[in-house]
């Protein structure tokens, strides 16, 4: 006799690799259209599953998880953020919760500097002089950017990612000013300078570049009142969570000219975007690209199958087992 094999809900279209992997080792409810579930579409899509897997921006709040069917028992998120995940109802319900830590660090440093160049050297405004047929020539003082090599570069949030950019940035003989819930040990720290007080490393930020979890204390953090303490002409890049970035504030200080320019591949909101930013030529904006390689989403998808058939096939606890605060 055969026993079946537990049921998983897939919220979203997940890389081919990872679905298939998924149909193989349980019954895989997928959705090939991509379709976005609010919460009740959520609740009602897990019935009869064991666990969901799910990704950043699925509702899986208090209310969703109050309301699944009792046969749930994890929820897998694609993602190394956790925060649409309300973890404290989970674990009321008795819900293991686990993320994908640790296999998107070198992707996301990627696009960091890649962020931090294309502000830097006004690389949307060449390309888009370049796709409108308007660019005329060269000319002596077109579209001068700002230095990179040998500024001054400030990371909030020196974990994986974090020391990651900063190794990038010593290739450019970037100066490294870090602030960190702990200072790192000189092995790591490699020479970078720490802040205790994130406030005080922000006159000494050519660049300021975010890469702290989003959370109630970060909330906002990139406001007027800090960014009036950055050098004039300094440039804020973003590859973390856009919701440590107070929006009328940044974009205020883009216009005036207080900032340089600014480097985002992450929105508070998203997919529907600050619309004022849409009209400002000296941000540099992507779409959420900081995990978008093949190698780093296929790796993102089996570390979180890895935690699925862990719990659900083995009845051992997952690798990555996110604990309620």
């Amino acid at each position: 006799m055969t026993t079946a094999k537990p049921k998983v809900l897939a919220t979203r279209h997940f890389p081919p690799d990872v679905e298939a992997r998924l149909a193989a080792n349980f019954e895989a409810v997928l959705n090939p259209g991509d379709r976005l579930y609010d919460g009740p579409a959520l609740i009602a899509a897990t019935a009869g599953c064991d666990a969901i897997l799910c990704a950043a921006g699925d509702p899986l709040t208090a209310d969703t998880i109050g309301g699944l069917p009792a046969s749930v028992r994890m929820i897998a998120t694609f993602s190394v953020g956790y925060e649409h995940v309300d973890v404290a109802a989970a674990a009321k319900r008795g819900i293991a919760v686990s993320n994908t830590p640790d296999v998107l660090t070198d992707a996301t440093a990627d696009i960091t500097l890649l962020c931090l160049l294309g502000a830097a050297r006004r690389a949307h405004e060449g390309a888009h002089m370049l796709r409108t047929r308007s660019w005329t020539g060269w000319t002596p003082t077109q579209l001068m950017g700002v230095h990179v090599t040998g500024k001054r570069l400030g990371i909030l949030g020196m974990g994986r990612i974090g020391q990651a950019v900063a190794d990038r940035a010593r290739a450019f003989r970037m100066q490294i000013h870090y602030s960190n819930r702990n200072r790192l040990p000189p092995d790591l720290e490699k020479g970078a300078i720490f802040h205790a007080d994130a406030e005080a490393m922000l006159p000494h930020c050519d660049f300021l570049s975010i890469n702290a979890p989003m959370s109630a204390a970060t909330r906002k953090w990139v406001n007027a009142e800090r960014i009036a303490k950055l050098p004039q002409g300094a440039i804020v890049v973003n590859t973390a969570r856009g919701g440590v970035v107070d929006d009328e504030a940044l974009i205020d200080a883009l216009r005036s000219g207080r900032l340089a320019a600014a480097g985002l591949d992450v929105f508070e909101g998203e997919p529907k975007i600050h619309p004022d930013y849409h009209d400002i030529p000296n941000a540099f904006l992507i779409p959420h690209m900081g995990s978008a390689t093949v190698e780093t989403r296929n790796a993102m998808g089996f570390k979180a199958l890895d935690n699925l058939e862990t719990y659900l096939l083995r009845n051992q606890t997952p690798p990555d087992l996110v604990k309620a605060s």
